[in-house]
């Protein structure tokens, strides 16, 4: 499916399905936001309350696990999109001759 890490290839390899007309686009990267900002605040909020650490603790801390939560979940969230955008058949700007 991937040709790179987020660069969906132009054909599936193994049916010949035409994969240009789907493109998942920017969904990916809202519901990682909302995703990590709901595992990374409350981690942060409870650490400033437990332990009171100054910025660059906080810093040292939260930039790396956030740029890794979301490295991890960048490729999966973006393959289940487009596999729904194109088992649906969904297209941009464009409606169904079935639906008048």
């Amino acid at each position: 499916m991937f040709s790179g890490y987020l660069t969906i290839v132009d054909e599936c390899a193994a049916c010949g399905a035409d994969f240009r007309g789907a493109d998942a686009g920017d969904g990916p990267a809202v519901f990682i936001m909302f995703a990590v900002g709901f595992i990374v605040v409350p981690l942060v909020l409870v650490v400033e309350l437990a332990y009171a650490p100054p910025t660059w603790v906080h810093i040292a801390l939260w930039f790396p696990l956030t740029a890794l939560l979301v490295g991890a979940m960048l490729r999966p969230f973006k393959g289940v999109l487009f596999a729904l955008q194109y088992s649906n058949k969904a297209a941009e700007g464009r409606l169904d001759d079935d639906e008048g």
